[in-house]
C-alpha cells in the first residue's frame, strides 16, 4: 500500500546559535529558536514521514518538556523517525521539501543536506528533494523572523 504524509515547521532566529538545516551548519549571523537544533527542515521531513505511516508527530517521540533531549541533533530525530517507519513495515519511497527563507541562500548547501538526510532516512540521495523560495518580503519571513519548511513524504507499507 502506498501512504504519503505532509510535514510543517517553523522557527524564530535569536542570536547566539548556529543555523542547522539538513542537518548542515549554514554560515549566518543567527540560529533558529527551539528545544533541538531547531533544524526546521529535519521537522518538516520528520512530521511528513511520521504521517505517512499512521504514527504521532515529532512532539511524540522527542516532547520539548524532555530535557535529556535538549539540543538533539534533528538527524538523530530523522534516525528515530526511520526505525518508527521500519517498526510499521513501512520503506520509504521519496521526501520532497522547501524551505522558506528570505535569509540566507539555501541553494549553496543543497547537496550537502541532501546527503545527510538520506543517510538519517537511509534512502538515497536521489530520494530527496530540497527546493528553496522567499516569501516575497511579506510577513515573519519577509521580515527575516524566522524560516519555514514544508515536507511531503511518500512511502510503501509492505504486510
Amino acid at each position: 500500500m502506498q501512504r504519503s504524509g505532509i510535514g510543517y515547521d517553523v522557527h524564530r532566529f535569536i542570536d547566539g546559535r548556529p543555523l542547522i538545516l539538513g542537518g548542515v551548519n549554514i554560515p549566518h549571523n543567527q540560529g533558529l529558536e527551539g528545544h533541538s537544533d531547531a533544524d526546521v527542515l529535519c521537522h518538516a521531513i520528520a512530521d511528513a514521514v511520521l504521517g505517512a505511516v499512521g504514527a504521532p508527530d515529532i512532539g511524540f517521540y522527542f516532547p520539548p518538556s524532555d530535557d535529556s533531549i535538549e539540543g538533539i541533533s534533528s538527524l538523530e530525530i530523522l534516525n528515530k523517525v526511520r526505525e518508527v517507519a521500519e517498526s510499521r513495515s513501512a520503506w520509504i519511497h521519496n521526501v520532497d521539501s522547501t524551505v522558506v527563507a528570505e535569509c540566507p541562500k539555501i541553494m549553496p548547501h543543497v547537496e550537502r543536506m541532501k546527503q545527510k538526510i538520506a543517510g538519517a532516512l537511509g534512502i538515497d540521495m536521489t530520494q530527496v528533494g530540497i527546493k528553496a523560495t522567499t516569501n516575497e518580503m511579506m510577513g515573519f519571513i519577509g521580515r527575516k523572523e524566522g524560516i519555514a519548511a514544508m515536507a511531503v513524504a511518500s512511502v510503501e507499507i509492505r504486510d
